[in-house]
């Protein structure tokens, strides 16, 4: 067995690298070439620019694309750019600014993963020949007694699992994440030794077309005139502001709100609900948030036939920095192939109550360091749980 699993030489496997132009696939591609892997690089135009201008550490855009090929010319590699920003914009951006406009808090680079690196770029690397495709992302894949399993990533301030826990058994067959073992300072160092001028790139930002964190100017550009305002209204039915549009608040804000409840001796606010429909955003206290039982829609489960999917013990992650909480989760499907087909729903009950719980969001279960999968988030009123 070579490193990538397969029981022949690296030079009789072709693996494709996803090359974003950064520090992390830009070592994957090296370390796999090193090693005599046939390696290929590709890197994704994914969005158009003008949405980025001036934008800084935003993978994907011209700088990016230009950096990874100079990586690969270095390696002696092959290195292809696919044209995917009509892909990127009806898989991701078009829902993202829906998602803010329903009141909710998307996270778009799980969308990216799942629908476009994935999938879409997936299928072009067995196009391309390839055996596998490799990633920069920090988790590891496990060989189990039943297949691969997708494990945190080895250092915990690296961890990316939570965002790619859309991620099918049929694609993690077929994937690979050489750095899921390296702390980021160890890739950087082995960046610097081979001279790879990217060795001291900054990191991507998460939102790569979002400039400066502006989303709200990305939604108006994608979507003229439909950031209404509305009323800021307390719980307990006083209006104490206006707002300007429901997409600049996220359940469990507290900074930013605008308001001030005087007559709560200075007790902070946060909002509790953002509802679209009457352009509300709903504010009261802290105590107000708390939440101990959590649905979820389209959500992708990587358990074995062999386990149950009913008050499955886990812990929770329900967004992507927050620490993981004790949990049990049952899944609404009428078999496990219906379960892991990324359509099914599931109610999570939390051990002890958690705050800001946002629609949108993901929520992740994991069994110790081993991902099981995940689902979005339901505002109250999508909740179909039967």
């Amino acid at each position: 067995m070579n490193s990538l699993g397969f029981d022949k030489a690296p030079g009789d496997t072709r693996v494709v690298v996803a090359m974003s132009g950064g520090v992390d696939s830009s070592v994957t591609a090296a370390l796999l070439a090193q090693e005599g892997y046939d390696v290929v690089g590709v890197t994704l135009q994914l969005y158009d620019h003008g949405l980025t201008v001036g934008k800084k550490g935003a993978c994907c855009a011209g700088q990016d694309i230009y950096d990874a090929r100079q990586v690969a010319d270095k390696l002696g590699i092959p290195h292809y750019v696919l044209d995917y920003e009509n892909k990127f914009s009806d898989a991701v951006m078009q829902e993202f600014a829906d998602s803010y406009l329903n009141g909710e808090t998307p996270i778009p680079c799980v969308r990216c993963n799942q629908r476009v690196k994935f999938r879409d770029l997936l299928d072009q690397a067995r196009d391309l020949g390839a055996e596998a495709m490799a990633t920069g992302h920090y988790v590891r894949r496990v060989s189990g007694a039943f297949g691969a399993e997708m494990h945190r990533g080895t250092d915990p301030s690296r961890d990316q699992s939570y965002f790619l826990f859309a991620t099918t058994q049929p694609q993690l067959d077929f994937l690979r994440f050489p750095l899921g073992d390296v702390p980021k300072t160890e890739t950087r160092a082995i960046a610097a030794k081979l001279g790879l001028a990217v060795a001291d790139k900054p990191d991507s930002q998460d939102i790569c077309f979002v400039p400066d964190g502006g989303y709200a100017k990305v939604v108006e550009k994608l979507r003229p005139g439909a950031i209404e305002p509305g009323e800021i209204v307390h719980l307990d039915g006083r209006v104490l502001g206006h707002h300007d549009g429901v997409i600049n608040f996220t359940v469990g804000q507290r900074r930013g709100i605008g308001v001030h409840d005087v007559g709560s001796n200075n007790k902070p606010l946060y909002v509790v609900k953002v509802e679209p429909q009457t352009r509300r955003v709903y504010v009261g206290p802290k105590e107000a948030l708390a939440r101990h039982c959590v649905t979820l829609r389209d959500v992708n489960w990587l358990g074995r036939s062999d386990e149950p999917t009913r008050d499955v013990p886990v812990t929770v992650k329900l967004r992507s920095m927050s620490q993981p909480a004790p949990a049990t989760v049952t899944l609404q499907a009428v078999s496990l192939q219906e379960a892991a087909s990324a359509g099914s729903n599931a109610i999570v009950t939390l051990e002890a109550p958690q705050y800001g719980i946002a629609p949108g969001q993901a929520c992740v279960f994991y069994q110790g360091e081993r991902l099981l999968g995940g689902g979005w988030i339901c505002r109250d009123d999508q909740a179909v749980i039967q």
